[in-house]
């Protein structure tokens, strides 16, 4: 059953459609029973029919509930009604990252508090063993307010959309944008592709990936906050792939005011061995906290200020001038007196 404004799926009254991509396409919705706006993401009808991925999708989807985390999209259950099965996943309105970097770099400072929330978002989901595997701008909102919200965590490796055999898979627009996807292009084996751009190379090679691959693409996506234009995207699949795995990086193109603790972080985030890439976010966070809060103290230090020695004379300007006006009263009042008694005298 397809979806509309108006229908009903289970007890969430569908709304208006958010967006479509390769995990299929994502609804806002009414919980009725709640009483709150959910998004609703319908997942394509081969990943339905095919119950080995589908059991996979419902055990990640068991493990996510367990994250409970501001800057992490929580997924509140499985919907299965009138043969649509959807996963039901916490609404986060504004825009995505991706929205925001078409109007080019991000500036220093706001580009490092995202990172920052970012890297809080993988430590927590790394904690309990997951892995996000498809962390790209498109995949973390980034409203204005500050507070940012990574999107689909785990679900690359279990939501793997089909594309129509009449598509080109290496110069697929869909390709180039989806998560974690299989093709046999012509009589190859079979390539295991991310969304190509933010790719480790070790996934792009097809082999195990584990967590510096999330590493990486953290480091792709602060690059390209700092730059304002994506890191290895070309025109094609193959054309992507060969940046992620040969092209030099220049760093060069990060902003001269850029902090020389982030480019020696952003170069271990790129490492393309991943032995001598970062092995923990937590180290990321940990920098990004040291280098905002030691901006913070330069621009308390620049801020205006009053001189030690001017303060104190205000502070006694303050004392004094009760005192002064207090003694102006009593010797008004004094003179006064006087002039009184002269007056009554004979």
């Amino acid at each position: 059953m397809p979806l509309a404004a108006g229908a009903r799926l289970g007890s969430y009254e569908i709304l208006d459609r958010l967006g479509e991509g390769g995990m299929g396409e994502v609804w806002r919705a009414t919980d009725t029973r709640l009483d709150r706006d959910v998004a609703i993401k319908v997942l394509p009808a081969a990943f339905v029919n095919d119950k080995e991925r589908l059991a996979r999708l419902e055990r990640e989807a068991r493990l996510l509930a367990q994250l409970h985390h501001s800057n992490i999209a929580a997924i509140f259950g499985l919907e299965d009604a009138d043969g649509v099965r959807a996963l039901v996943m916490e609404l986060v309105d504004g825009p995505t990252l991706a929205e925001r970097l078409t109007a080019g770099a991000i500036p220093l400072d706001q580009s490092l508090s995202i990172g920052r929330q970012i890297a809080v978002a993988l430590e927590q989901a790394h904690d309990k063993g997951i892995i996000h595997r498809d962390l790209k701008p498109q995949n973390v909102k980034a409203p204005l307010d500050g507070t940012i919200k990574v999107l689909d965590f785990g679900l690359a490796k279990v939501m793997a959309p089909v594309l129509p055999p009449e598509i080109d898979a290496l110069r697929s627009p869909i390709l180039m944008n989806s998560p974690t996807i299989s093709v046999m292009p012509g009589t190859q084996a079979g390539i295991i592709l991310g969304t190509a751009a933010y790719m480790s190379p070790e996934q792009a090679r097809g082999g195990v990936v584990d967590k510096r691959t999330d590493i990486w693409a953290f480091g792709v996506v602060l690059f390209e906050m700092l730059i304002g234009r994506q890191l290895f995207a070309a025109e094609t699949v193959t054309d992507t792939l060969v940046n992620v795995l040969k092209t030099d990086i220049d760093f060069s193109l990060l902003p001269v005011e850029t902090p020389s603790a982030i480019r020696q972080l952003l170069r271990r985030c790129l490492e393309r061995n991943p032995r001598n890439r970062l092995h923990d976010i937590a180290d990321a966070r940990i920098v990004l906290d040291d280098v905002l809060e030691r901006r913070a103290e330069d621009e308390r230090e620049q801020a205006p200020a009053v001189s030690p020695g001017r303060s104190r004379r205000a502070r006694v300007a303050w004392i004094a001038a009760p005192m002064a006006l207090a003694a102006a009263f009593m010797l008004g009042g004094l003179v006064g007196s006087r002039r009184g008694t002269a007056v009554d005298e004979p």
